[in-house]
């Protein structure tokens, strides 16, 4: 931890990013480590503190991720405990942690100290502390009367800990807790910005390609991509990395070429490759959308391999975010996958390149912040989410030239409106359909 910050060890919750996305959003440092590094090495990074993340286990579960050194880990520094991290913290300081066989999962109440006072939580729990360690203050029971937060004072650094999770939205003045731990009980200073994220990302960039080696970074004109080889021409130099960007045909109206435009605009070397031929040959009589969706990615590929031939490079950039990586495996942990992803894997193993993703572990309004410390205009920052498919998953049947060209016009029209109307950058997603329907209109 060049930057001296809080660390983060994940023992696999879904939510363990969104900690270091709150801390990050306070001006302090964070970094998710795995939950079993040595005390050595967390030492030699000097964190102001430490926070133990929930996740899915039970702390009776065989195997179940655990540290034999909390309390040596106590005595070097302030720990918050989120979840399992406070069951994991009762537990070791002789307190009682209880299986429960009923799963306690979304909007809670607790009531804190004397005061009472109220405040809505996010609970996602099955084991719950029955009794508080010797010389710990219980500062919050829920509605039914469990513990909800617990403070030790006594003991080394001290440490902190909740059944509910501060990081999540749903939790009322939750990042206020987080900060009340960061300033208070850590003593941590606010020094990280924008830049200084910039720099780490670029470092990371440099320490993980080799010194000569060659970046392949694949762009489709949205936000994360972009910002990738922007990354990646700031810590390579511009002559080591090699964009390829595959007009699908399936982009929005004039879309392919006020993209490859405003590249050529940032200075990167990008090869534009047009294929709607291709794409709509291969897609002639799918209407399955999940079928649709398998013969767009294999295309790609295949389009991209083609275009790639003439270039070797030994990696391959993707614009992976950490809400993308988090649907199918933990960043550093063991959280429950949700489902596959498009941009996690495939390509990279079938084109024997090694994978760097320097923003998988951020979150697009992160990555936006980024993109304006390196000076990419608005215009392309602000633009609207787009799948990876494109229309074609939005056209419902089959693809053709026509259909294609309808919905290209007719979600032309909608965003023109929506800008001409300063809509356009209150709105996530501009969304237009093409729907296999005709209807019948009577005159008289």
């Amino acid at each position: 931890m060049a930057t001296r910050g809080i660390a983060i060890l994940d023992f696999g919750s879904q939510f363990t990013q969104l900690i270091a996305r709150r801390v990050r959003e306070l001006g302090v440092f964070s970094e998710i480590l795995p939950h079993d590094i040595s005390l050595e090495k967390l030492k030699e990074k000097n964190p102001y503190g430490v926070i133990l993340s929930g996740g899915p286990s039970s702390i009776y579960d065989k195997g179940c991720p655990t540290r034999g050194d909390l309390k040596a880990l106590v005595e070097e520094f302030p720990v918050l405990g989120i979840c399992y991290g406070l069951h994991l913290l009762a537990s070791e300081f002789g307190g009682t942690v209880e299986a429960s066989h009923h799963r306690e999962y979304g909007e809670n109440f607790i009531n804190w100290g004397k005061t009472k006072k109220k405040q809505k939580v996010w609970m996602s729990h099955g084991d719950f502390v029955s009794v508080a360690p010797p010389g710990s203050e219980v500062t919050a029971r829920s509605e039914n009367e469990m513990i909800a937060a617990l403070e030790n004072k006594n003991i080394g650094k001290g440490f902190l800990g909740l059944q509910f999770h501060p990081e999540v939205s749903h939790t009322e003045n939750g990042i206020k807790i987080i900060e009340e731990f960061l300033f208070n009980n850590c003593k941590a200073s606010p020094s990280w910005s924008g830049k200084h994220l910039v720099e780490h990302l670029v470092k990371g960039i440099q320490d993980k390609v080799g010194p000569t080696d060659k970046v392949l970074c694949a762009l489709s004109g949205g936000v994360d991509s972009t910002v990738t080889a922007s990354l990646l021409v700031k810590a390579l130099g511009a002559d080591r990395v090699w964009c390829v960007f595959v007009d699908t045909g399936l982009m929005r109206e004039r879309e392919a070429d006020e993209v490859v435009t405003a590249y050529a605009e940032m200075g990167l070397k990008v090869k534009a490759v047009f294929a709607e031929e291709e794409f709509l040959r291969e897609l002639k009589n799918k209407t399955d959308p999940e079928e649709k969706r398998k013969v767009i990615g294999r295309v790609f590929i295949e389009v991209f391999e083609k275009a790639v031939k003439q270039n070797p490079c030994e990696w391959l950039a993707q614009g992976t975010l950490y809400p993308d990586v988090i649907e199918s495996v933990s960043v550093t942990g063991k959280s429950v996958t949700i489902k596959s992803h498009h941009n996690v894997g495939g390509l990279p193993e079938k084109m024997n390149l090694k994978l760097v993703e320097p923003l998988r572990e951020l979150f697009k309004d992160e990555v936006r912040k980024i993109g304006r410390e390196l000076g990419i205009s608005e215009k392309l920052l602000g633009r609207h989410p787009f799948p990876g498919p494109g229309l074609g998953i939005r056209i419902l049947g089959e693809v053709n030239k026509t259909d294609l060209e309808i919905l290209k016009k007719a979600d032309y029209i909608f965003t023109s409106e929506l800008r001409k109307h300063n809509l356009y950058d209150k709105i996530w997603q501009a969304c237009v359909v093409l729907l296999p329907v005709r209807t019948v209109g009577v005159m008289g």
